[in-house]
C-alpha cells in the first residue's frame, strides 16, 4: 500500500516482470486509515509514513492503525529519518557551500521540519526525528519499542572521516552547525552506536 498512485503503478509493473514471485497486492491507501480488520496481520511495515507525515497527530494515527491491525505479538517495522540527516549529508557531499541548503539544515536542526523551497534535489517535505521523539511516539500509540537501529545513510559513511572535518576550513564556514555537532565527540558517539548495534 502506498499513498502515491505512481508508486503503486511502478510496483505492479515490477511485479509483472517477475511472474514467479508476484506481489500479493499493490494499491493506493493511507497509513492513517487502513482497510484491514482488527488483529488481522502478523507484521506491518511503515516505510515512509513516520517521516512523510509532518504532524505528530498524523504519525500517531498511523502508528495506532498499525497496532490495531496487528495480531497480538505481531511486529511493526518502521523507518524514521534522523534529525541530523541533512547536516551529515551536506558534509558528506559538500552541499553546505550552498546558503539555501544551510537554511534547510538550520530548520531541520531547530524543529525537525524539513522543507526544500529550491529546485535542487534536497529531499521532499518531511519530518526528521530525534531518537527520544520516535520512542515517545511509539509509546503514545501504546506499542512497545523493542529496538531502534541505525541502518544506513551518510551517518554511517561519515564515521571514517568525521575527524577530518574540523581541519577543513572551507567546510567549517558554518560554525554554529559544524562546531556544535560535527566534532570528534560526535564521531565517537557514532562509533559507540555501531558497536552496540553489532553486539
Amino acid at each position: 500500500m502506498d499513498a502515491s498512485a505512481l508508486h503503486v503503478d511502478q510496483a505492479r509493473a515490477a511485479s509483472a516482470r517477475q511472474p514467479a514471485r508476484p506481489l500479493a497486492s499493490a494499491r493506493v491507501g493511507d497509513a492513517r486509515r487502513l482497510d484491514h480488520p482488527d488483529a488481522s496481520v502478523q507484521a506491518v511495515l511503515l516505510l515512509g509514513p513516520l517521516y512523510h507525515l509532518t504532524e505528530e497527530r498524523e504519525r500517531l494515527a498511523a502508528l495506532a492503525e498499525a497496532r490495531r491491525v496487528l495480531e497480538p505479538g505481531g511486529l511493526l517495522f518502521a523507518a524514521a529519518i534522523s534529525r541530523f540527516a541533512s547536516l551529515l549529508d551536506g558534509v558528506l557531499h559538500g552541499m553546505l557551500r550552498d546558503p539555501a541548503y544551510v537554511a534547510i539544515v538550520e530548520r531541520d536542526l531547530a524543529d525537525g521540519q524539513h522543507r526544500n523551497p529550491t529546485a535542487e534535489d534536497y529531499f521532499t517535505t518531511s519530518y526528521f526525528h530525534l531518537p527520544h521523539e520516535l520512542t515517545a511516539e511509539v509509546a503514545d500509540a501504546q506499542s512497545e519499542l523493542a529496538r531502534a537501529l541505525m541502518i544506513g545513510g551518510s551517518h554511517l559513511e561519515s564515521i571514517a572521516w568525521a575527524d577530518k572535518i574540523l581541519a577543513n576550513a572551507e567546510l567549517v564556514s558554518v560554525p554554529v552547525i559544524l562546531e556544535t555537532l560535527i566534532t570528534k565527540a560526535t564521531s565517537q558517539v557514532y562509533r559507540n552506536l555501531l558497536t552496540e548495534a553489532e553486539v
